[in-house]
């Protein structure tokens, strides 16, 4: 009978450790390259449109394919934000991002919605919280995914209602800004 138990004790424990390396073979992770990946923002305004660049620093997204749950950080330098020009950009880091206060700009995704294929193309939505200016709130983005091997590359467009979120207006007397800024990120990463 002590044989049978441990039999018993060694199966159950085989069980769990299969289980356990089943639960780490569905995950899957998105390591993004911050060489490869520009985020460029467009602001309206009445005098001219403003385009710029931001600079993210790291990048990577944790998920299970077969429930979507996901986590990781996409995060980007706030005292990166370049429109050329010098004088609109100091504004921009000291009144209105803040950036001494608030360092990052940063995405964490909570789910990921669709199919991502071994191979090929497909699109999907990743659901999660933007913290901008110290604030979290709710975001989704559409993202057409592409993936050769191991290489993935991705584009997001979404609007940021900054004005809305907390953020200071810039707007003054003679010059109207859009209350919204546009925000396209256009990504290269490693599949794992």
């Amino acid at each position: 009978m002590r044989r049978f138990g441990q039999v018993i004790t060694a199966g159950i424990l085989l069980a769990q450790a299969l289980w356990a390396a089943n639960l780490t073979a569905q995950q899957r992770t998105l390591e993004l390259d911050p060489a490869k990946t520009q985020i460029h923002y467009v602001l309206g305004a009445t005098a001219h449109t403003v385009h710029g660049v931001f600079q993210m620093t790291s990048g990577v997204i944790n998920f299970d394919p077969t429930t979507g749950v996901a986590s990781g950080a996409i995060i980007v330098d706030a005292a990166s934000g370049n429109s050329g020009s010098e004088g609109r950009d100091k504004k921009m880091d000291k009144d209105i991002l803040q950036n001494e206060q608030y360092h990052d700009i940063v995405f964490y995704p909570k789910k990921v919605i669709g199919s991502v294929p071994s191979q090929g193309s497909s699109q999907i939505q990743v659901q999660g919280v933007f913290r901008l200016h110290g604030s979290d709130h709710d975001l989704t983005m559409m993202i057409p995914v592409q993936i050769n091997g191991k290489e993935v590359s991705a584009t997001a467009h979404f609007a940021v209602p900054y004005v809305a979120w907390g953020l200071k207006d810039p707007s003054t007397f003679i010059l109207r800004v859009a209350k919204e800024v546009t925000v396209e990120i256009d990504t290269r990463g490693t599949l794992k």
